[in-house]
Formats: C-alpha cells, sequence, structure tokens
C-alpha cells in the first residue's frame, strides 16, 4: 500500500479498500485509476484551502466518481454520474457508512459531472466537482483529448478549416474543435477559489498548445 499511502495520507485505508472494489474493470484510459489519482491530487490540493471539508467522504466521492463507465458517445451519457452515485451508495452501504455520508458522498459524485447539470451544494461537492473538471483541462486535458478522438474515431481537425471561421464547431468530428466546444468554457465555471486558479493556469496552457498548433498547421507562415 506504499504508492497509495503516498497519495492519499490518513485516507489511504479507505481508498485501497475502494480501489479494490474497483478492480481493474473497463479499458477507457481517460477514466482509469490514473484519473481517480490526480483528480484526488487535484482536490486535496483543493481542500487544503476550504473549510468544512469532510475527508472521508471527499475520498470516497472521488474514488467512486466514475464507477459506472459511459462512452461520451452514449446517449446516456447524461445520466453517468446518476448512475455512479447510485452504485456508490450501495457500495458504501456495504461498508457500514451511516445515511448521512453517504447521501453527501452520493450528492458529490452526482454533482460533479458536466452533463448532469446539478448544482453542488456542499463543499464536498464543490471541491470534487472542480478537482474533475481541472483534469479535463490543461496539459492532461490535452493529452486526453486526443485520447478520446481516437477512441470515438475523429480526426485530428477539419483540414478546410482548421479554425472553424466559416462552419460550426463539430467536435463529433474533428478533436481540435473540442477546445472551443467546450474545453476553454471549463475555467468559467469553477466553485472554489483555488480551483479556479488552477483553471485559469491550465486554460492559457491550452491556448498556447491550440495556438502552436494551427501555427505548425499553417505551415509556420504567420
Amino acid at each position: 500500500m506504499g504508492a497509495i499511502a503516498a497519495i492519499f495520507g490518513d485516507q489511504a485505508e479507505l481508498a485501497e479498500r475502494l480501489l479494490a472494489v474497483l478492480g481493474t474493470e473497463g479499458d477507457d484510459g481517460s477514466h482509469d485509476r490514473s484519473h481517480l489519482l490526480r483528480v484526488w491530487q487535484n482536490a486535496a490540493s483543493i481542500a487544503e484551502q476550504e473549510s468544512g471539508c469532510d475527508r472521508t467522504v471527499l475520498t470516497a466521492a472521488v474514488i467512486l466518481h466514475d464507477c459506472v463507465a459511459v462512452e461520451k458517445n452514449s446517449p446516456q451519457r447524461a445520466m453517468a454520474s446518476r448512475l455512479a452515485a447510485a452504485r456508490a451508495r450501495v457500495v458504501l452501504a456495504d461498508m457500514g457508512w451511516d445515511t448521512e455520508r453517504i447521501d453527501a458522498a452520493a450528492h458529490a459524485i452526482e454533482a460533479h459531472s458536466f452533463s448532469a447539470g446539478i448544482a453542488p451544494e456542499t463543499v464536498e461537492a464543490r471541491i470534487v466537482q472542480d478537482a474533475d473538471r481541472l483534469d479535463a483541462i490543461g496539459a492532461i486535458g490535452i493529452a486526453r483529448c486526443f485520447y478520446v478522438a481516437g477512441r470515438m474515431g475523429s480526426g485530428l481537425y477539419n483540414p478546410d478549416d482548421p479554425q472553424a471561421v466559416h462552419r460550426d464547431l463539430d467536435d463529433r468530428h474533428f478533436a481540435l474543435d473540442h477546445f472551443g466546444a467546450k474545453l476553454f468554457r471549463v475555467a468559467g465555471n469553477f466553485q472554489t477559489k483555488a480551483g479556479q486558479a488552477l483553471a485559469d493556469a491550465r486554460t492559457r496552457t491550452m491556448r498556447d498548445f491550440v495556438a502552436a498548433l494551427l501555427d505548425e498547421i499553417d505551415g509556420g507562415n504567420k
């Protein structure tokens, strides 16, 4: 449990139990164990600057927030966080958790999703939402964007109009379009001051990348 202890600290025992429940199911590299560990590190960093956070609830919500896998192009995508929350309730009840804490973890899981549109009402829910959204942007967000595009069979960009000047953005077919369609807008929806500061920095990283990519597409003629 050395690596888990180093990452989760005083929550390592709970983390180990929950990770064991999840096992190694699924083949989505954008929502695998490394994603959970990154989200936890984001959450722990934000929690240091937020008062009143129940770190046990936070740990459970982070580890179980994607415990039901739903592909990005699935018609059930908007239901993914609710499905995960329902499974989390069963997992935590089996571990002997009381109703109040189960409800708190389930709410944080339900509210983390961009597509669910559920407002976070607790400090844990606000932290989980920010921590998860941070993993969708910045350098790791760039990597995940193109990884998911590959899974979905999308192209890198529209060769006739890479910047979508004369067409609508179409991130179902072109990975580059996803930056304008969603990723550049993510930083406008953060719940905590610490999360917002990190989001602003990561957004600058993405803008620099997109500018460099467009310059290379243009042959460096700008």
